[in-house]
């Protein structure tokens, strides 16, 4: 299976932080459901071009969390997950990273109200972006994809 993780060498987060945060994300927004096979600990660290101590300490944190499990000699699979802990995940990953925005807003002296019209113009272009994909992937389906 592909998984999309992008990764960013210049980050300050930890590649397995940024690996876990994207599969995280995947598995409680139901784009990864309960029972799909991960791939290999090795095939996800040569994907990822990272090690696989730092994959295995993603799968380990993931199944700890109760998202994933791992059958021996089978491999590593999305756990079922109820709605309150995919509720509770969706969350605090969103707080997660508002809280990273709110961090460097406040280092750099921006005032709440210039952090929160930054965040409104974000939400407006992601949600834009979002919609001509969601467009795009409907004409797609329909036999009339762009060229």
């Amino acid at each position: 299976m592909w998984i999309p993780i992008q990764l960013n060498e210049h980050s300050p987060e930890p590649l397995y932080h940024q690996i876990e945060v994207q599969l995280r994300a995947f598995i409680v927004s139901g784009q990864m459901p309960e029972g799909t096979l991960l791939p290999s600990i090795r095939e996800l660290a040569q994907l990822t071009k990272c090690s696989v101590i730092t994959v295995r300490r993603v799968y380990q944190d993931l199944e700890n969390e109760g998202l994933l499990r791992t059958r021996q000699g089978t491999g590593t699979f999305v756990a079922k997950v109820d709605d309150q802990l995919r509720s509770n995940q969706r969350r605090s990953a969103v707080i997660e990273a508002i809280e990273s925005a709110a961090d460097a807003g406040i280092r750099v002296h921006f005032t709440d109200e210039e952090i929160l019209q930054m965040l409104r113009e974000v939400l407006a272009r992601k949600r834009a972006a979002a919609d001509g994909e969601a467009e795009q992937a409907r004409q797609a389906d329909r036999g009339g994809g762009a060229t």
